[in-house]
């Protein structure tokens, strides 16, 4: 997998996607990214990078940043925590995306 930047913290990977136009907050919900009152269909978008984090000595301390963007121009950040219970279509969802970016990385 190649990334295009390291960033040494979740919240410095935010800050700097933020100012590559990645404005919107975005939920998980079953098959859909939410935004405030917008829903977004998840398969829409495509990864166009990630971050992993891994705590040192506390594993709820592990994260996944995504920065994600549909054809539409839509652009936005996923936080996706390991080890936190998702029901299964939300985690489907997400496996599709990881599907659909390692096909793009190949």
């Amino acid at each position: 997998m190649k990334q295009k930047f390291h960033y040494a913290t979740v919240t410095e990977a935010i800050d700097e996607l933020k100012k590559q136009g990645f404005s919107l907050d975005l939920n998980l919900k079953e098959t859909h990214f939410v935004a405030g009152e917008q829903q977004y269909p998840a398969d829409e978008f495509e990864i166009v990078d990630l971050y992993r984090y891994e705590g040192a000595s506390d594993p709820g301390d592990e994260a996944t940043v995504y920065a994600l963007a549909s054809p539409a121009g839509v652009k936005g950040i996923f936080v996706s925590g390991y080890g936190i219970s998702t029901d299964e279509a939300s985690e489907e969802t997400l496996k599709q995306l990881h599907y659909k970016y390692h096909q793009g990385q190949a």
